[in-house]
């Protein structure tokens, strides 16, 4: 186990994972992430499981990533029940399942690990957790809204293009620093679900002018993680943010981001990425037991470590 007693080391899965037998009540599920110790996930889902009687708990665990096939080869024999994944597992990990599901696979990224007769099995719950915070913020469902994902090519970014996709936004835009990946995923969206999706490169000059035509904004790179981090939108673009305008910021560790202040100072409608981290966690419970999510106390949990 590492220095900070929340949060355990990838080996310690090793040999059928004792140190989380011992515990009280013992661990059988993860999030697994490098780094891993700012993750909210353990409060939201642990509080879940006290109410739904389960007893077991939810737990950080430090996966670097060339110790993670290791690490998810061990969740069977440790009696774990699945895990989490964050950065930067999320595409790493797709290769190493047995089975993933049909939106997980269209989408290149799994953030959900069930363990089930000894298999893994992958899902995404990042898209419909998206789908549902922005209904939940902006009471506007994605069919409705021209978006615009910045990082839509990557990680959660991905998994968001395709639920804009699934669910026939009017139009869908997605800015990668990496051009070329982003012209990739466009075009498999376009064979697979016949979807058109429109890929600009991340310069202030191609987000200001997709910014005249869209009505959602989503951050879905890591900008905004460290206090500090500049905004995803350039000069140019930020010139362009008005009020009309709503905005969703997938971060949702620390205080506000350069990004939502932004957004604030022209008065656009925005949120932070509580409320995807919330519906995307329901989601996730929902697969492990196969029975609702207590909505409620997972979104209490997650208010109580706002304050």
């Amino acid at each position: 186990m590492s220095k900070d007693p929340e949060v355990y080391l990838a080996k310690d899965l090793a040999g059928g994972g004792e140190i989380f037998r011992r515990l009280n009540p013992p661990a059988r599920l993860a999030v697994f992430g490098d780094p891993v110790a700012h993750s909210a996930s353990p409060p939201m889902h642990n509080a879940a499981l006290r109410e739904q009687n389960h007893d077991l708990q939810y737990v950080r665990i430090h996966v670097t990533p060339e110790e993670l096939p290791d690490a998810l080869k061990n969740l069977a024999s440790a009696d774990f029940l699945g895990a989490s994944l964050t950065i930067p597992h999320k595409q790493a990990a797709l290769p190493i399942m047995d089975h993933v599901s049909r939106e997980a696979q269209l989408m290149g990224t799994i953030n959900t690990v069930a363990v089930r007769a000894g298999k893994l099995c992958g899902s995404n719950t990042d898209g419909p957790g998206l789908a549902a915070a922005v209904i939940e913020e902006f009471g506007r469902s994605l069919t409705q809204l021209r978006v615009l994902i910045i990082g839509g090519a990557g990680g959660a970014g991905r998994a968001i293009t395709v639920q804009c996709a699934l669910e026939g936004s009017p139009s869908v835009i997605i800015a990668n620093r990496n051009k070329e990946k982003g012209d990739l995923l466009a075009q498999e969206i376009q064979e697979h679900l016949e979807f058109p999706i429109s890929s600009i490169p991340m310069t202030a000059e191609s987000l200001g002018h997709a910014m005249k035509s869209v009505d959602l904004i989503v951050n879905a790179t890591p900008l905004g993680m460290k206090t500090g981090d500049a905004s995803p939108l350039p000069h140019l673009a930020e010139g362009l943010l008005n009020a009309r305008h709503l905005v969703y910021d997938t971060i949702y560790s620390g205080g506000e981001t350069a990004l939502l202040k932004q957004a604030n100072h022209v008065g656009a409608k925005a949120a932070n990425g509580f409320s995807m981290l919330l519906h995307q966690g329901v989601l996730q419970n929902t697969l492990w037991f196969g029975e609702p999510a207590p909505l409620a106390t997972m979104r209490e949990a997650l208010r109580s470590l706002r304050n």
